[in-house]
Formats: structure tokens, C-alpha cells, sequence
């Protein structure tokens, strides 16, 4: 086992403007050397950039847009097209319908795209950073969503605030984790563009929820999926496999649940509302 931590670690911090929103890579490391992980930075953001290339539905000449436009047929285009496009179907039944690709009557993966992007660029090009005995922690924020990675006996834990969505610059509760992923959606930060697939209605109630999983595709599939299921449905978490999340709802009730167990909260109060 590596040894426990003894002096302060330093937080090396990279950022980029991808896929629409604000990116930033985190490596923790005993020394502060300025070069650990810049190398290995660089190619995640590169990673994301391509996707972004073949999946934005905001490029004209994406594979997406061509797809949509039936200039060309799946087989044809980038083979991570498939791999979503089989992802997104098995999400889809995974929640029973709460998250599909496919409601607007084409395929647009973007409620898919970037957890499952964000997740696999860290996996591929952040997370072998551990191996490094300098590197204590890594860890990727595309916009508020993350995955985080800690070296094995590593005295480190990222602590995460989840935003109180009707009090703006409060934090409602915080999270500790060491390995995974949080994933927040709702209604205050899309407004109406959240719809159920099921009804083509837009989802209501839900004014934020937060999800924790291993994994950001599957935490940020199923933080859409909360918003869309409402306050008063939690059958869902049990077949989830998410680790804890958090409903907050328009009306300032909150609801959290612990292994796919709901626990009490009383009111609002951070100390009561702390899930980690």
C-alpha cells in the first residue's frame, strides 16, 4: 500500500472551453511539479475536442448533423456513432423510457455525449497518471459534472458542494469522494428543455438533482432520468446502482437517498443535508 500522505499536496489545474462549456482538468500531486500531467491533460482535452467534432449537433458537418440530415447511414460514420447509438438504446430501457435519445423522433445523443465523453477521455488519458508516485489524485469538471480518481492509500478525498439551485452561491450539502462520479441536472439550470420522452411533456417539479456513481455516463444518464421521474417517484434508484444523490425540488422539499435507500432530511440546513 502506498504511504499516506505526510505533506500538503499541490493542485495543478488545466482549462479549456469544449463542448460547449467550461472543462478543467485537476491533478494532485505531492511535489507541485508544474509538469505532472500537462502531457497527459492535453491529450484528454484533445480526446473531447474530437468527439465534440463528430457528435455536436451545433457543427454542420459532425457525422450527427449528417446523420440527421440522412446524407449517410450509421455504418458509414465514426464507429463511436454505434457505440453510443447502442449505449443510448440500452440507457433507454435501463430507465424505462426516462432518458432516450431518440424522443424527438431522430437520434440526438446529447443528454448522452458528454458524461460518457468526459468519462472515458479521464479513464483513458487521467487516470494512469496514478501509477505516478508523485500523483495523489486526478480528476476532471465539464461544466459542474465530474470524475474523480484518488491513488490507492492515499490520504485524499475531493470534497464536492451541490449548489442549493433557489438560493444562488449556497451550498445545500456536500459530498466526499475518493473514486467516481457526480452528476447534477434540473430545472434550474435548463429551465423547460428537460422533457419526458415518455410524454414529450417537459418534466416538472425537480428544480435540481444530483447524482453519485463508479462511473459519469451512467451518474449523468440517471441524474436526467431523476428530473424527469419527479419528486414523488424513487422506485427507480432501486435498479440505478448509483451510489447517493439528492433531489431538491421547486417547491423546497428535498429528498435524498444512500444505496438505493432514502433517508430522512429535515428541511434545508446543510448540516442536515450533508450526504457524505
Amino acid at each position: 500500500m502506498s504511504p499516506v500522505i505526510a505533506v500538503r499536496p499541490h493542485r495543478q489545474v488545466w482549462t479549456e472551453q469544449i463542448m460547449g462549456t467550461v472543462v478543467s482538468i485537476h491533478a494532485v500531486t505531492r511535489t507541485g511539479a508544474p509538469e505532472r500531467g500537462a502531457t497527459e491533460a492535453a491529450a484528454a482535452f484533445a480526446a473531447l475536442r474530437e468527439v465534440d467534432r463528430v457528435f455536436s449537433t451545433y457543427r454542420a458537418d459532425s457525422d450527427i448533423s449528417r446523420l440527421r440530415r440522412g446524407e449517410c447511414a450509421v455504418a458509414s460514420l465514426d464507429p463511436r456513432v454505434a457505440e453510443v447509438a447502442a449505449a443510448c438504446t440500452a440507457w433507454e430501457a435501463a430507465t424505462a423510457g426516462r432518458f432516450s435519445a431518440d424522443w424527438r423522433g431522430w437520434f440526438d445523443p446529447t443528454g448522452f455525449v458528454k458524461g460518457w465523453a468526459v468519462e472515458s477521455a479521464a479513464r483513458a488519458h487521467l487516470a494512469p497518471l496514478l501509477a505516478d508516485d508523485d500523483v495523489v489524485a486526478v480528476g476532471i469538471n465539464a461544466g459542474g459534472d465530474l470524475q474523480l480518481f484518488t491513488a490507492p492509500g492515499a490520504d485524499w478525498v475531493w470534497r464536492v458542494g451541490i449548489a442549493d439551485p433557489t438560493r444562488p452561491g449556497v451550498v445545500l450539502a456536500t459530498v466526499d469522494v475518493v473514486d467516481g462520479a457526480v452528476a447534477t441536472s434540473g430545472l434550474a439550470e435548463r429551465g423547460a428543455h428537460i422533457v419526458d420522452p415518455r410524454s414529450g411533456a417537459p418534466a416538472r417539479g425537480v428544480a435540481s438533482a444530483s447524482v453519485i456513481a463508479d462511473g459519469l455516463a451512467a451518474a449523468d444518464v440517471w441524474a436526467t432520468s431523476a428530473v424527469v421521474a419527479g419528486m414523488d417517484e424513487l422506485a427507480w434508484i432501486q435498479d440505478a446502482g448509483t451510489r447517493t444523490g439528492i433531489l431538491i425540488g421547486d417547491d423546497g422539499r428535498v429528498r435524498r437517498w444512500i444505496r438505493s435507500t432514502e433517508v430522512s432530511v429535515v428541511g434545508a440546513d446543510p448540516d442536515l443535508a450533508t450526504i457524505a
